[in-house]
């Protein structure tokens, strides 16, 4: 073996082995240091008998050929199966229909996917939040310019499987003509099974309704604050399982049958809050 200085190190170069050795692996061993930054004297290794010749590199180790697939244009898009993307983190596509002016809007929920839904249970079983379903409903709304949920109706559970999934679809009916106003239906179905009614409601287009007077002070004058140190906990007795995602209950006051709270998105969640209302 030999050891040559390279700029600051050292290099070894296995000049000897078993089963080879002589001139070849002698000038291997060279070329190998010589690689690593050791300077060589190639002039001296080849001496007066003008062995070293120069060479032309050879081209075709150079020519490049890309053996990836070339993306086709549109394949795998909502776009090329006639849909339109929503933009929506529970939702993938909308379509508006053939006949009349309604549209629908699908989408596949699952634990795998959003495993932070976990964290709302009741009585050890997940459930959709009645919030996401005032979310899916408002965006419905939006894409066929009813930026108004009026009322929504509840009328079965959305129950998450522990594994796979289950199909949403988001109906808006036709536009009434006079007043704008459309009916809203949530509906699911795990796997191929029979589609459930979760929710029913009423659209109205932005403006048909008076919109609230902001509340001029906080916390509201004359409202009484409620303890909630301890609420979650309360709860979980109750068989209502919220886990950190859905513990951003902060403040709480009451005045007369009106309560007033204060809730904020907990950390745990906030990188998953883009697509949502």
């Amino acid at each position: 073996m030999a050891v040559a200085q390279a700029g600051e190190g050292l290099v070894a170069a296995g000049s000897l082995q078993r089963g080879d050795g002589g001139r070849d692996r002698w000038l291997t061993a060279l070329a190998g240091a010589w690689t690593a930054g050791v300077e060589v004297d190639w002039a001296a290794v080849n001496g007066d008998e003008g062995r070293a010749v120069k060479v032309g590199l050879p081209t075709y180790a150079f020519q490049r050929q890309h053996y990836w697939p070339k993306p086709v244009a549109g394949r795998g898009d909502a776009s090329s199966a006639g849909q339109q993307r929503v933009g929506h983190a529970l939702l993938a596509a909308a379509v508006w229909l053939a006949d009349g002016d309604g549209l629908v809007l699908t989408g596949r929920l699952s634990l795998a996917a959003m495993p932070w839904l976990a964290d709302h249970a009741v009585h050890g079983t997940v459930l959709l939040p009645g919030t996401a379903f005032v979310d899916l409903a408002v965006h419905a709304g939006d894409l066929a310019g009813c930026g108004v949920l009026e009322e929504l109706t509840l009328q079965e559970p959305l129950v998450l499987p522990e594994h796979g999934g289950v199909q949403v679809q988001v109906h808006v009916g036709d536009s009434d003509g006079d007043s704008g106003r459309r009916t809203v239906r949530v509906s699911s179905r795990e796997g191929e099974g029979e589609w459930v009614r979760n929710a029913v409601g009423e659209l109205a287009p932005v403006g048909s309704e008076p919109v609230p007077a902001p509340l001029s002070v906080w916390p509201p004058a004359g409202a009484v604050a409620v303890p909630v140190d301890d609420a979650y906990e309360r709860l979980a007795r109750r068989g209502y399982g919220y886990g950190p995602a859905f513990q951003g209950l902060r403040q709480v006051w009451q005045a007369g049958d009106t309560v007033y709270a204060e809730v904020e998105l907990p950390e745990v969640v906030e990188a998953d809050a883009s697509g949502f209302g």
